[in-house]
C-alpha cells in the first residue's frame, strides 16, 4: 500500500495529475495513491491544492499535512500528523 503509519502519523506516497476537472481520489497507481487536482502545476500551486485536499478529506488542519519530497515532482510524499492507515482506507476503497 503507498501509506504507513509512522507513530502518530500518515506517511503517503501520491502521484498527482494537474488541471484535472476537479479534484479526487483515483486509486492505486504503480505503488503510489493517484490524486487528480484542479490547480496547475506553477509556483507550487499544485502542492498547496494536494495539501488543502487532503487535510479536508482526512479532518485535519491544513498546516498536518507536511510535503517532505517531490516538491517539484509528480510523485509525492507527504506526512500527516493526527491522520490513520484506517482513515485513508476508507476514502480510497469503494464500499
Amino acid at each position: 500500500m503507498p501509506w504507513s503509519q509512522q507513530g502518530d502519523a500518515l506517511l503517503l506516497r501520491v502521484f498527482v495529475q494537474p488541471r484535472a476537472s476537479r479534484n479526487q481520489f483515483c486509486g492505486i497507481h504503480e505503488g503510489e495513491l493517484k490524486l487528480r487536482l484542479t490547480s496547475p502545476p506553477v509556483d507550487g500551486a499544485a502542492n498547496e491544492c494536494c495539501r488543502e485536499f487532503l487535510a479536508k478529506q482526512l479532518k485535519v488542519p491544513k498546516s498536518a499535512v507536511t510535503l517532505i519530497a517531490g516538491d517539484s515532482s509528480r510523485h509525492k510524499r507527504l506526512l500527516i500528523a493526527g491522520a490513520t492507515t484506517q482513515q485513508i482506507e476508507q476514502l480510497v476503497t469503494p464500499e
